[in-house]
Order: C-alpha cells, then structure tokens, then sequence
C-alpha cells in the first residue's frame, strides 16, 4: 500500500513544539559572535527633502561603533523590479528626499542590542515637507510627483489605452458597472524581517529570513556587485511568509556591505511596528467592473479596469497587475473580455506579494460583478455561475485571459458546495427572517474561481541519496515556511524507495548544498519540487538496478524493488538473492541529481459557500458555516493540504471583514501595531466544512496542482457577497471590504434614507 494520500502527521512538529524552532534572531552560529547590532534610523515623514543629518550625538551614545548614512555607502541602489520605471529606484538609505514613514534614512551600529534604539533617537534629520499622495487614483493624476525625474507616477500600464471603443457593450441587454476596492493587507507573519551576515575573505554568508534562498542570493550578490558565487544564502526556520518574503529586501545587503565595511558579523531583527511599516504589503487595487449579457443570465461581456497601488517604490507589485489580467475571467467563458492596468507610487509602503499574489484580486472582481449582474437580472446568482461557467468538454480551454486552463469541472464544484451546504434549505430559512422582520439576518454568498499556480518558475531541482547506513538525503530548491515539505518531500522518497520517512531528511535553503532553486510561492511547491523529488527517487532506483544486474547475475529488466526491504531483487523468484540499497550505497555514492520542467502552469479550482449572520442594528457579521471544494488535484497528505486550506480560508475571511493597512492624508500609518490591525482568531471564525474533489491536471505526471492559496482566493468574495446578501432585501447593493461593523451599518443608515 502506497504512504502517498495518507494522513502522515508532520515529522517538523515535535521539534517546533518542544524545543521550538531556530529563527535567524536565534542563530548561536560561532562566526556570528562578536556581531554588531543594526538599528535603522526611519523616516517620520511620508514625502520630504532631506537637508541635513547630523550624526555626532548619536556616535558619542554608550555602545556605538558607526553611524552610516547614504552618503557613506559606495553600492549602487537597483530596480527593485525590472520591468518599472527606471528612474524609481530606492536607495538603501535615502539621501536626498523620503518617499514613505519608516523609509530607512541612517544605520546605527552597537555592540549591544538594546542600545541602538536610544543612539537612534539622537540622529539629527532635518526634513522640508512635501505634499504627500497616498490615493493611488490621484496619484495618477500627477499632480503630486514622487519622482519628478520620471515626471509621472506611473510605474508601469498594461493593456489598451483608456480611448477604448465605447461601443465593446453594444448588443448587450443588461450592463451593470462599479467601483470597487480591493484593500491594502499586511502579510504579518509571525516572524519579522531578519538577517545576519560575516564575511570570509572575499565572500560573505547571509542568514536570513526568506522564500528563496537561491533568488535571495543572487539580488544581494547583484546590489554588492559580486559574483553570485561569492554569496552564501542560508535560511533557518522561518516563521511565514506569505508571499512577503520572496527575494531580498534592500536591509538585507545593507547588512552585508556593513559587516564588510566594518571587518565584524552584523545582526539586524525589526520590530513588529518597523514590519508593519517598512516590510511590503498586499492587494491594494482600484477596480472597475464592467458586466453584459442577455436577461436570460448569459455574460457575454466583461472588462475590468484597474489601479495598482505600488508604494513608494516598484516592487513586485509592479506584476501584480498582469496576474489580474491573466485570470480576469475567472472560470467563465464569456466570448468577450478585456482589461486594462496602470502601476503608480504613492507615499505608502511598497506593495508586493500576498497570498494570491493578482489572482485572488481577479476572482473577487469577477465574482462580484457576477453578483451583480444575476441581482440585475433578478435571478440567484449560484444557477448565473453555473450558466456561464467553461464546460468540462472545453478543456484545455484558451481563455481570453491569454491562458490555457488546464482542467477542470467548475460547475460541479459549485454544485458540490451547494449541496454539502444545503443551499435550498438556507434559502428558505432566509426568506423566513427576512418576512419576519427578525435583526438578526442570514446570508449566503457563492464564489467559484480557478486560479493560476506554478510561481512563473516551472522547473525545480532535487538530488536524493542513499548512505551506506540505510538512509536518505533529499536536497530540493524548494523552501518551506510552514508548508511540511520535511513530511511531504520524505513521503515522496519513501514512495519509491521503500525506505521509511523517519530515515528520510529534507534539506533545503542553502545555497551551498543546492545552488539552483525556486523556492516556495505561487503554490509551485509539490508540482514542482515535490514532483522533481519522486522523479529522483524513480531515477536513483533505475541506477540501483542497473548496480546491482552484475551482482545478482540478472538483466536489469529481471530487477525490481522489493520496498518492504527497501532492496533490490528478481522478479517473481521467490527468496531470491537480493542486495539493499545500503549495501550499494557502501560500494559506491548512490545519488541523482535531477530536474523536473512542468515548463507551464496548472490550475486549480473551487467553489466556496458561506453563510453569515449580520445583526443589523449593530452591523456585526459572524461568519456562521463555510463550506470549500478546493480542487488541486490528487492529494499527497490531506493532513497537509487541510492545514494550507485551513489558514487560507482564515485570511481570506480575514480580508472580507477585517483586515486593512490605513494611512491618514498626511500618509502617517494607522494600523502600525497589532493593536490596530485587526487579525482574527479561531474564536471568531467557525469550523470549516472542506469537501473533497479530485481533477488531475496533464501538466505533471503525478497530477499534482497547487493548495497554498486556493482557499484565500475562494473564501473572500464568498464572505463579501454573503454579507451583501444578508442585507439585500433593505436596499443594500455594495460594500467595499473590510465589512467591518461600522461599514456595514452605515450601509444600511445609507439604504434606508
């Protein structure tokens, strides 16, 4: 019986759960004593010039060794992403004008920790304010420019110019538009922004906390002008990502050219509100959704507009956009779609990505203008879906998105969540409330999306190796944040090796031990390291037959595994000879090296039903029930997959009634402390109902597709219609998300005048 699709229990949890993890703030590494401590001096301001810094007092402070300011350094700040406007770079200290609070203008270095913060207070700026641009739709107007050089605020625009044809909705018998937000998120992960780093010689190593190690290494080694050889990037355990921590920030190399300039190790660990200010953040798009299509509930159009907010300066959120784009339809085929984007800065933190990274911000446009239109029409928006939904004979199906979606029964998915959610029988109970005028009233909400995995980096390399002693090294390019590769990578050795897991050990996230790697975002970690990891196994069995046909005097087509002695045998020979993988470990190193190439993505889908409770005197929402398909194909561990479905649905739910970063106009943060920015715990979320389907996809052998960040992308339009739902019958149309209390019973003061 095979261990793949069994309910393994994670073999990382005993050592998190007793003697806890080892985070890069907790490294006792030998080369690291002795390190200096960085503080960062931030900006108090949102937009100014700077015309002085005076650093004397600050260096008189007990325990500092340096201050260095952005006149001190002699590396030269890059892109932080390619594709934008080449003249919004970010220096790694500013120098002449602060874009955003918490901008890094000057770096203080102690021998103690607890030091750097008072020598920080004694740093002496002098700022000249400047108008400040946090609305990224005036922002677009230019009339507050971040970068005068550029002479825009465009980063960057994809799509048609905004002249488009007025008449792309002509024959369409129903046209619903509107405005919608898709509001700023923090990632907050657990563990902060940290790193350290010393040098031997002329090459330095880096711990850090990160995604990808190997991406990591190869910016640090571009900002310093080095050889990516001369870059070690090691990461311990990390305490979550979530899209976050893909690639290095600048303070990473900026800690590594202080270690440098100082001949000593150098530590940097921020703090939670320095995180909340200075590490990127989420979603942040403006959208405009355009819908048409006959009374009989057929779309046959659809455009979405849209307005990337992208921070002080272009990160990956410059890309957020195209993602959009790519998944504007959703699981819909509807014969005509068009988008449009524009990037643009403005005096905020930058924007990258959040789980979901653009598709989730797509689903939730389509699903709302779904909604939409099937309230227009007046017929119930789950059977709207279901009408318009792509069948399952069209796939592969070239979507007008520009991809091809690979499989996929999206109505049935729907029809499954509505069942398991008994979706008549809340309809009726709804309609009961509703006539008896009851405060406490129900909605449900419906959402079906398809979303685009693979993280833009189809390939992955794995190397597995037998020891003499029987066991096994799995080295992947994958890098796990809380994801269970440890488990899930032995599961998939085990599988083809007959060795058992607790011999199996999973390294990754040195760059020393696997110089190539995509690491882990995009929900691209099983079909492509995991599927790399099974392709090696495979591969190294093929190499242990062809060993051990000399020694068993046997053709290599005769051999087989026997997995309960992890050996290899003759076929069908009862208690013939055999010889272990161990034993032709000792005679000579037993490992391969590969690498597995998807070369294209997969697509996973779903349909989520949830079901709300809104006291409508008060405009509390109580999510009552959600129930989720989440189809991504076959399942290596439903232990694992339900814990990524688990804390997806969570955020997603998180982002429908609660969570927003928010500025003031003069761009100072308002939810800069978990005191301010709202995360729910599981006491305000219900237990979730997770229905099971299985769709393979083509693209890999093993069928695998992507769990991480399906159930972000279900759950939050589902949450967002359900409370709209709720309230429809009094007038309410539209809340933009957070449906926080306040919002919600404004919307209803405001339906009622």
């Amino acid at each position: 019986m095979s261990i793949l699709g069994t309910r393994v229990v994670r073999t990382e949890d005993p050592v998190f759960l007793t003697r806890g993890a080892t985070y890069t703030d907790d490294l006792t590494e030998e080369r690291l004593t002795g390190a200096l401590h960085l503080t960062l001096v931030r900006s108090p301001l949102a937009h100014a010039t700077i015309t002085s810094i005076d650093t004397s007092a600050a260096l008189a402070s007990p325990g500092v060794v340096a201050v260095v300011t952005g006149a001190d350094l002699d590396i030269t700040p890059a892109l932080l992403f390619p594709g934008a406007n080449k003249a919004m770079t970010r220096p790694f200290l500013a120098t002449d004008r602060v874009r955003f609070v918490g901008e890094p203008v000057a770096a203080v270095l102690t021998e103690e920790f607890y030091q750097g913060e008072d020598a920080a207070e004694l740093v002496d700026v002098e700022y000249e304010p400047l108008d400040v641009v946090i609305d990224p739709l005036a922002a677009a107007r230019d009339e507050t420019l971040l970068f005068p050089e550029a002479g825009t605020n465009t980063a960057a625009a994809y799509g048609h110019d905004e002249e488009q044809d007025a008449s792309f909705f002509d024959g369409c018998e129903v046209v619903v538009t509107r405005d919608l937000v898709n509001q700023r998120l923090a990632a907050a992960p657990l563990e902060t922004r940290a790193a350290s780093a010393f040098w031997e010689g002329d090459r330095v190593t880096v711990y850090m906390s990160n995604q990808n190690a190997q991406g990591g290494r190869d910016e640090i080694a571009g900002w310093l002008g080095l050889d990516k050889e001369k870059v070690r990037v090691v990461l311990p355990d990390v305490g979550g990502g979530f899209g976050a921590k893909i690639g290095s920030d600048p303070e990473f190399a900026l800690v590594a050219w202080l270690a440098r300039q100082q001949g000593r190790p150098v530590r940097w660990n921020e703090s939670r509100s320095e995180n909340m200010t200075g590490m990127v953040q989420g979603r942040a798009q403006r959208q405009t959704v355009t819908i048409g299509g006959t009374r009989a509930g057929k779309v046959t159009h659809y455009r979405l507009d849209v307005v990337q907010d992208l921070g002080a300066y272009p990160r990956l959120g410059t890309f957020l956009p195209m993602f959009t784009r790519m998944m504007a339809p959703g699981t819909y085929d509807i014969e005509h779609v068009d988008s449009r984007a524009k990037a643009v800065v403005t005096n905020t933190t930058s924007v990258a990505a959040y789980r979901g990274a653009g598709r989730p911000e797509a689903t939730a446009a389509i699903e709302r203008a779904m909604d939409l239109f099937a309230a227009e029409i007046g017929k119930d928006p789950a059977e709207v879906r279901k009408l318009n939904v792509v069948a399952p004979d069209r796939f592969p199906f070239q979507t007008k998105g520009g991809v091809e979606y690979d499989s996929g029964e999206y109505a049935k998915a729907i029809d499954l969540a509505l069942e398991n959610a008994g979706y008549d029988r809340l309809r009726a109970e709804q309609k009961a409330r509703r006539e008896s005028g009851d405060a406490r009233q129900i909605g449900i909400g419906v959402s079906s999306y398809v979303e685009i995995t693979g993280g833009g980096a189809f390939a992955e390399d794995a190397s597995v190796e037998v020891h003499p002693d029987g066991s096994v090294t799995v080295l992947t390019g994958t890098s796990p944040h809380g994801q269970g590769h440890a488990t899930a990578w032995a599961m998939l050795a085990s599988d083809q090796l007959g060795v058992p897991i607790e011999k199996i050990t999973v390294k990754h996230g040195d760059t020393d031990l696997v110089p190539r790697g995509g690491g882990t975002m995009g929900s691209r970690s099983l079909q492509t390291g995991g599927v790399a990891v099974h392709q090696a196994s495979a591969e190294l069995i093929d190499l242990a037959k062809q060993r051990a046909a000399d020694l068993l005097e046997a053709s290599v087509e005769d051999l087989e595994l026997d997995p309960a002695n992890a050996a290899i045998t003759v076929k069908g020979v009862p208690g013939a000879k055999s010889v272990t993988l161990a034993e032709l470990a000792a005679a000579e190193q037993l490992k391969v090296d590969t690498t597995w190439d998807g070369k294209k993505p997969t697509f996973p889908f779903g349909a989520h039903v949830c079901v709300v409770e809104v006291d409508t005197e008060s405009g509390k929402v109580t999510v009552e029930k959600i129930i989720a398909v989440d189809d991504a194909g076959p399942i290596l561990n439903p232990l694992l997959c339900d814990g990524q479905r688990h804390g997806g649905i969570a955020q997603g739910i998180a982002q429908a009634l609660l969570e927003e970063v928010m500025y003031d106009e003069e761009g100072q943060p308002l939810t800069g402390t978990f005191a301010d920015y709202g995360i729910p715990s599981a006491a305000e979320l219900p237990s979730f109902d997770l229905v099971e389907m299985t769709t393979p996809t083509p693209v890999n052998p093993m069928g695998y597709k992507g769990i991480g960040e399906a159930g972000t992308i279900g759950s939050t339009p589902a949450t967002q219609s359900a409370v709209i739902d709720a309230l429809s019958h009094l007038g309410v149309s539209h809340i933009d998300m957070p449906l926080t209390p306040m919002r919600v019973w404004e919307a209803i003061q405001e339906a009622s005048k």
